[in-house]
C-alpha cells in the first residue's frame, strides 16, 4: 500500500490532476520517444503570461504546479479529423454536435493554466498562478446516438535529472458524459453532496449535458448547454456549474469551499480547448452562500488539448482494455448509488483511504492472463462504494480529497 501510494504522489503532483479525486499509476520503462518538434513539459524556460499580476511581486506570482519535465512530442501537423467532419455540407445540427463531442477523442499533449484575475474581497492577495501539462488519450467508450462517454487515459514520459527517459506511467484519468435534451442533472450542492435535479423539458430543446467525473467515477459536476456554430467557429458553453474544490487547489488552500464557474469547450484544427470562468466560494454547513463577502476571487482557466503523433500509448491501451470491463461495474454501481441516495452525500475517507485508492488497488491486480469475473467485481465496487455513501445523521465533509 505504502508502494501504491507513493506512486499515486508521484503522478498526481506533475500530471495536473484538475478534476479528479486521486489517481494511481503503473509504471514501466521503455525506451525513449524520438525526439521532436515541440517540448511536451516544462522546459527551463521561465513560464510566461499574456496578462497577469504586472505590479506584483515577482515571486508571489511564480506560477506553482508540475516541476517535472516530458521529453519532446511531435504536433499532429495535419487539422484535427473531427474539426474538418462538422464541416461536412448538409448533416444536420444534432449530428454536428455529435461529431464535435466526438472530436475530442485522439492522443493529445495538454496543458493547464489557471490564473485569479478579479479580487471580490477587500485586502485579497491574488494567490500564485498554477501551470501543469500532461500527455495522455481520449476514447470514445460508449455511443448510443443521443449519449456520449469519453474516457481519459493518462500516459506520461519523465526526463529524470540524468537526461534519461522514465516510464510510461499509466493511469485512468477523469471522464466525461455527453447527453442530449438531458432533463436530469446532478448537480453539486456543497459539502460534499450531489443532489438530481429536474429540468424542464422546454430548456433542455437542442441542448446537451456534460457530466464529468473524477479518476474513480465519483461525480464531480454536470452542465447543460448549446454548441453553436458560426463559420469556423464551434463551442458549447455550459450553464453555471459548482464542483468540489480541483486537487491543485485543495492540496494547496482551506479557505473556500466551491468552485462555481462556466465551462466551454471549443473544436479547433489542433484538437480542443477547454475555457473556465471561475468563482471561489465559501457556502456554510446548509450549502448557502455566506451571508457576507461570500465570493474571494475570480479565476480564469485555459487547458489546450493538442493533438500529438508518433507518442507511444500503448501502455495506456493495455491497461483500459484490461480493466474496462471492472471500471463498467464501477460506473453501474456508482449510478444505482446515485439513484437511491437522493441527496448522494459521502464521506472524504473510510478506515484512512479514499475511494480511488481502493478502486485503483483492485484494478491494478486484473491481469491480462486471468479472466475478469464481474460478478466478483462488482461486488467489491459496491462494497467499496457503500462505505463512502452517508445515509445516516453524520455531518457532511467539505471534499472529497
Amino acid at each position: 500500500m505504502k508502494q501504491l501510494r507513493n506512486r499515486l504522489t508521484t503522478l498526481l503532483g506533475v500530471a495536473a490532476i484538475l478534476v479528479l479525486g486521486g489517481c494511481a499509476a503503473t509504471k514501466t520503462t521503455t525506451s525513449s520517444p524520438q525526439p521532436t518538434e515541440a517540448p511536451a513539459a516544462s522546459s527551463p524556460a521561465p513560464h510566461q503570461y499574456t496578462f497577469g499580476w504586472t505590479f506584483a511581486d515577482e515571486e508571489s506570482m511564480k506560477p506553482r504546479g508540475g516541476e517535472t519535465t516530458g521529453p519532446a512530442v511531435t504536433l499532429q501537423t495535419t487539422p484535427n479529423a473531427g474539426w474538418l467532419a462538422i464541416q461536412e455540407p448538409g448533416i444536420g445540427k444534432f449530428e454536428k454536435d455529435r461529431r464535435a463531442i466526438l472530436a475530442m477523442q485522439g492522443v493529445y499533449r495538454v496543458t493547464f493554466d489557471f490564473i485569479e484575475t478579479v479580487p471580490l474581497r477587500a485586502g485579497y492577495s491574488p494567490a500564485r498562478p498554477y501551470q501543469s501539462w500532461a500527455t495522455e488519450f481520449v476514447e470514445v467508450i460508449e455511443d448510443s446516438g443521443d449519449f456520449i462517454s469519453l474516457q481519459h487515459v493518462l500516459v506520461m514520459y519523465f526526463v529524470d535529472e540524468n537526461g534519461n527517459v522514465q516510464g510510461p506511467m499509466v493511469s485512468k484519468h477523469w471522464r466525461q458524459d455527453w447527453k442530449y435534451e438531458d432533463t436530469e442533472l446532478l448537480e453539486y450542492q456543497g459539502n460534499n453532496t450531489w443532489k438530481t435535479v429536474t429540468v424542464p423539458a422546454s430548456e433542455a430543446i437542442g441542448k446537451w449535458s456534460q457530466a464529468v467525473f473524477q479518476v474513480d467515477d465519483m461525480p464531480r459536476y454536470e452542465g447543460l448547454g448549446e454548441w453553436t456554430y458560426d463559420g469556423n467557429y464551434y463551442e458549447w458553453t455550459s450553464n453555471t456549474t459548482w464542483r468540489p474544490l480541483p486537487r491543485r487547489e485543495f492540496t494547496a488552500r482551506d479557505d473556500y469551499n466551491v468552485l462555481s464557474g462556466v465551462n466551454r469547450v471549443t473544436i479547433n484544427p489542433a484538437g480542443w480547448v477547454h475555457e473556465q470562468d471561475n468563482i471561489k466560494v465559501v457556502v456554510d454547513a446548509s450549502g448557502k452562500p455566506l451571508a457576507k463577502d461570500p465570493y474571494i476571487v475570480k479565476e480564469t482557466g485555459l487547458n489546450r488539448y493538442e493533438l500529438i503523433e508518433g507518442f507511444d500509448y500503448q501502455a495506456g491501451l493495455d491497461y483500459w482494455n484490461r480493466t474496462a470491463p471492472f471500471w463498467a461495474d464501477v460506473r453501474e454501481v456508482w449510478a444505482e448509488e446515485i439513484a437511491e441516495n437522493q441527496p448522494l452525500r459521502l464521506k472524504n475517507k473510510y478506515e484512512d483511504k479514499k475511494v480511488y485508492e481502493y478502486l485503483f488497488e483492485y484494478a491494478d491486480n486484473i491481469t491480462s492472463e486471468t479472466a475478469y469475473n464481474s460478478e466478483d467485481g462488482k461486488k467489491y465496487a459496491k462494497s467499496v462504494i457503500e462505505n463512502f455513501v452517508i445515509t445516516t445523521g453524520q455531518p457532511t465533509e467539505t471534499s472529497v480529497y
